[in-house]
């Protein structure tokens, strides 16, 4: 018995392979006045829209409450949207099989979201294992090769669980989970929030590492605004549901679009000036 023989695949056919991705597809998210309301009055997303064109890291910053991760959400069908339309490399979401949607789609979750019963290679390997079109010695042969990614010895670490592992290694193989099926597009909600700020800094230049080497295209959740200027190509501000601005961070900082926008931007700013100064002193001293 191997260690995906107990993962249940009874209600997989030749139907359930995954079919790549357009190749050509410029735009590979897009999405056109989504909106999603909860029940009859609570409108968490407001009308929005926006492209990510392929190869951009674009990142979706705001306040809890402003929108953001159910606008992320949204994109594989993990919440489905109220109106508008949502695209992936060119193909809209709402025609597609949600489960195959996702299996082209990594997905990185705020709280990692392994399973504490399965090994390291087990949790990396179930979108693989699931999809029914690889062999045991293919599927574990990806998994080795996203560990070492990563930046995780396959030798140590494949056969170690969950709660044997840091916060920063659970989270690397978050990422190696969201890498294993070769996905063109990659959702990421928090995925360093959690982190203390060692961890967290060298994560982030690890995943962009990764995001800029594998030709990636990504979308990101964060509040840290900090955070999103230092991986964003551009950044994309939520309030309430709504998009107040999409720009890079250079634009947000010299043109910001209301006093919201430039409020936020003032309490990163002027945490960035104190460290400036700290690092001026310490240079004359």
């Amino acid at each position: 018995m191997d260690e995906f023989d107990d993962v249940d695949k009874t209600w997989l056919s030749t139907s359930s392979i995954v079919p790549p991705l357009p190749v050509g597809a410029r735009k590979m998210i897009r999405l056109e006045d989504v909106s999603k309301v909860f029940g009859e009055t609570v409108r968490a997303v407001d009308r929005v829209s926006f492209t990510v064109e392929r190869g951009e890291l674009m990142v979706l910053v705001g306040e809890s409450g402003s929108g953001k991760t159910t606008t992320l959400k949204m994109i594989n069908r993990l919440i489905e949207p109220t109106g508008g339309r949502v695209f992936v490399a060119g193909r809209e979401t709402r025609l597609q099989d949600p489960v195959l949607l996702r299996r082209n789609v990594g997905y990185v979750f705020q709280k990692i979201g392994l399973f504490p019963h399965m090994t390291v290679a087990r949790n990396v390997g179930i979108v693989l294992a699931l999809d029914g079109s690889r062999n045991q010695s293919s599927v574990s042969r990806r998994v080795d090769e996203v560990l070492e990614l990563v930046g995780l010895d396959p030798i140590l670490y494949r056969d170690r669980y969950p709660k044997e592992l840091s916060g920063g290694q659970q989270q690397r193989v978050g990422v190696a989970r969201a890498l294993a099926a070769k996905p063109a597009v990659v959702l990421m909600d928090e995925p360093f929030g959690a982190l203390d700020a060692i961890t967290r800094s060298r994560l982030q230049k690890e995943y962009l590492r990764l995001h800029k080497s594998l030709g990636l295209t990504t979308l990101m959740v964060t509040h840290d605004l900090t955070e999103a200027f230092l991986l964003g190509d551009r950044v994309a501000v939520m309030k309430d549901g709504r998009l107040l601005q999409l720009d890079s961070p250079a634009q947000l900082v010299r043109f910001p679009a209301d006093a919201y926008v430039e409020s936020l931007l003032e309490t990163t700013l002027s945490q960035l000036t104190r460290l400036e100064a700290i690092a001026a002193k310490l240079r004359t001293s």
